[in-house]
C-alpha cells in the first residue's frame, strides 16, 4: 500500500472517528481514569527520584566535611577557586578573563545575600562520595529502558508498571537504614530504584497503546506524562519540610513517607487499571467499541522474537524519533539541572533558595505540555495530518533554543527577567510530549513500548554528558563562557527539529500492521469462531 493511500484510509478512518466521538462520554470514562490514576504515578516517580537531592544536604555534615575533604571533597568535583584558576585547563584564566570575572562578581554583588545557614548532618561524606549518590539513580534507569519495553509487550503494562514501582517504593523505604549502614548500600538502593523506574515510561506507552483512541492520543499520554513534573513541583517543597519537622532526624522521614505513597499508589494502580478495554470490568459498553474500532485490537503477547529489529533500525520514522528525543533532551537536561548554577554563579541568584521561582520552570512546563496535547488533538480532528502536527508542534518547541541564547545575554541587574526567561524556555521544551513521545504509537502501536525504550535509552545519554560538557565549558563561571553552552545546546535542538521534520512519519508503517488485527477483521473471526461452535453443537444434537 502507498504513502497516499495510507493517508486517505487514515483519513477516512478519522472522520469515522470524529463522528463516534461525539456519541461517547469522555468525562468519569475509563480512559479519563487511566490518564489520572497514570498522572499520579508519573509523580509519585519522580517524587522518588528527586528527593535525595534535598534529603542529601539535610544528611551530611557539611562543616566536617568542609574540615576533612576541603572544597574538593577527596577528588570528587573541586569547584573551589583554585580550581578555576589552574593553568592546567584549557580554559585557564588570562589576564582579560580575570577582568570579566571580578566585573561580573562586582555588578551582581548586589543579587547576592548571605548564605543561609545549613544544618550540619550525621554523614561525613565527601564531594565525590555525595556525587555518587546523586548519580546512582540513572546508572540503573538507562538500562532497564529497553527490557522493560520487552516485558511490557509480553506480560501488559499494568503488572510490570505495578510491580517494578512497587520495587522502587520499598528501596525508598529503605534508604534510610541503608544510609546508617554505608554510603555503598544507599547507593546500592537507589540504582535498583533506577533499574525499577526504568520500565514505567515505556509500560505506561504499552498501555497507551491499547487505550487510546488516535484523536485523543496527544492529550491522554501528555497529560498522564506530565503528572512528572507535579512530582517535581510537589517534592521539592514536602522534601524540605520534612527535612527541618519531620521524625528520624528529619531526612529519614522523606524516604519513608514517599517510599509508603509509593506502595499506596501501586496498590490502588493493581486493583483499578487493566491493560486492555476489554479486559476492564467496569467500562461502558459504548466506550469499549469506540476504543476498539478507533484503534483495532492488538494482539497480545508478543514475544522477543515477534519484534522486527532490523525493521526498526531501517525504519526512517524510528530514527526521526531517537534523534529528536535525544536532541530535545539535551536542553531540557541542561535547563533543569545546570540552570540553577548559571543563575547562581552568573546571576548571583539562587533559584533553589526560594521556593515559588524554583516551581515556576516546572509548572510551565506542565503547562505547556498540556495545551501542546490538546491542540494537537484539536488540530487532528480539524483533517490535518498526523506527521505534519507532529512536526510543527516539535518545531514550535525548538524555539527555547532561540531563548537559551537571549538568556545568555541578560545581565544580573534582570535576574527576574532572566527566570521568566528559563521557564518559557523550559515551556516550549514540553511540547517534545504530544509531538515526539507520541509519535511511537502512532507509528507502531504494537511496539511502542520497546520503540520508547530504545529512544529513552539514546535520551537518558544527555543527562550524563550535558552536565559534564558544561563543566568542561565553563571552568572560570563566566557569561561568555556559557553562552558558548547556550548556543551549542540551542544548535543540537535545532538538528534535531530538522531531522525530525524531514523523516518524521504519523501513520502506522507497514511492518506493523501485520501485528494487528482491525476491529471489523476481529468481529468477523468472532463470527467464524460462533459459527462453528454453534455447527459442532448442531452436530452433537442432531447425532443424540
Amino acid at each position: 500500500m502507498t504513502t497516499e493511500e495510507n493517508e486517505n484510509e487514515a483519513a477516512a478512518l478519522d472522520d469515522a472517528q470524529v463522528k463516534k466521538e461525539k456519541t461517547v462520554p469522555w468525562v468519569c470514562t475509563a480512559r479519563v481514569g487511566l490518564a489520572l490514576i497514570g498522572a499520579l504515578g508519573m509523580m509519585t516517580l519522580y517524587s522518588q527520584r528527586i528527593n535525595l537531592s534535598v534529603a542529601l544536604v539535610c544528611m551530611v555534615n557539611h562543616t566536617a566535611t568542609e574540615v576533612l575533604y576541603g572544597g574538593g571533597g577527596g577528588g570528587g568535583g573541586n569547584t573551589s577557586a583554585t580550581a578555576a584558576t589552574d593553568d592546567s585547563s584549557p580554559f585557564g584564566l588570562n589576564d582579560t578573563a580575570q577582568q570579566q570575572q571580578q566585573q561580573q562578581q562586582t555588578s551582581c554583588a548586589a543579587n547576592s545575600g548571605s548564605d543561609k545557614s545549613t544544618k550540619d548532618g550525621e554523614f561525613v561524606w565527601s564531594k565525590q562520595t555525595q556525587g555518587f549518590v546523586l548519580g546512582a539513580f540513572f546508572y540503573g534507569y538507562i538500562f532497564t529502558q529497553i527490557p522493560g519495553g520487552l516485558l511490557a509487550q509480553k506480560f501488559g503494562g499494568k503488572r510490570v508498571l505495578g510491580s517494578c514501582l512497587f520495587m522502587a517504593s520499598i528501596a525508598t523505604l529503605l534508604c534510610a537504614v541503608g544510609a546508617r549502614v554505608s554510603p555503598n548500600l544507599l547507593i546500592f538502593f537507589r540504582v535498583v530504584i533506577g533499574l525499577c523506574q526504568g520500565v514505567v515510561f515505556v509500560s505506561m506507552h504499552d498501555l497507551w497503546s491499547r487505550w487510546a483512541p488516535p484523536l485523543e492520543r496527544s492529550k491522554l499520554i501528555a497529560f498522564t506524562q506530565a503528572g512528572a513534573q507535579i512530582g517535581n513541583v510537589v517534592a521539592l517543597p514536602i522534601s524540605a519540610l520534612l527535612c527541618d519537622y519531620g521524625f528520624d532526624n528529619g531526612w529519614g522521614s522523606i524516604f519513608y513517607v514517599f517510599g509508603i505513597v509509593g506502595v499506596v499508589w501501586c496498590t490502588a494502580w493493581m486493583l483499578i487499571v487493566s491493560d486492555s478495554p476489554s479486559q476492564h470490568p467496569r467500562i461502558t459498553t459504548a466506550e469499549r467499541e469506540y476504543i476498539a474500532t478507533s484503534i483495532g485490537t492488538k494482539q497480545t503477547h508478543l514475544s522477543f522474537k515477534d519484534t522486527p529489529w532490523l525493521k526498526f533500525a531501517r525504519s526512517l520514522p524510528v530514527w526521526a524519533i531517537v534523534v529528536a528525543h535525544t536532541c530535545s533532551n539535551w536542553v531540557i537536561y541542561l535547563l533543569l539541572t545546570s540552570m540553577p548554577a548559571y543563575m547562581k554563579e552568573v546571576l548571583k541568584f539562587d533559584i533553589k533558595a526560594n521556593g515559588l521561582f524554583s516551581a515556576i520552570p516546572y509548572v510551565i512546563f506542565w503547562l505547556f505540555i498540556n495545551i501542546g496535547g490538546v491542540t494537537a488533538d484539536a488540530l487532528r480532528k480539524r483533517g490535518w495530518r498526523t506527521k505534519d502536527v507532529r512536526k510543527i508542534i516539535f518545531g514550535i518547541g525548538s524555539f527555547s533554543g532561540i531563548l537559551l541564547i537571549a538568556l545568555g545575554y541578560i545581565s544580573c541587574d534582570n535576574s527576574y527577567l532572566a527566570v521568566a526567561v528559563l521557564s518559557i524556555a523550559t515551556g516550549f521544551c514540553g511540547l517534545q510530549f504530544p509531538s515526539v513521545l507520541v509519535n511511537h504509537v502512532d507509528i507502531a502501536p504494537p511496539f511502542a513500548a520497546v520503540l520508547l525504550g530504545i529512544s529513552n535509552t539514546a535520551a537518558t545519554v544527555p543527562g550524563f554528558v550535558a552536565p559534564y560538557l558544561v563543566k568542561k565549558l565553563t571552568p572560570n563561571s563566566l557569561q561568555s563562557e556559557w553562552q558558548l553552552v547556550f548556543y551549542i545546546s540551542a544548535a543540537i535542538y535545532v538538528v534535531g527539529a530538522v531531522f525530525y521534520g524531514i523523516f518524521a512519519d504519523g501513520e502506522v508503517q507497514d511492518w506493523a500492521k501485520r501485528y494487528m488485527v482491525s476491529a471489523k477483521d476481529q468481529e468477523t473471526q468472532n463470527d467464524e469462531v460462533k459459527a462453528v461452535k454453534d455447527d459442532v453443537e448442531s452436530n452433537v444434537n442432531h447425532d443424540d
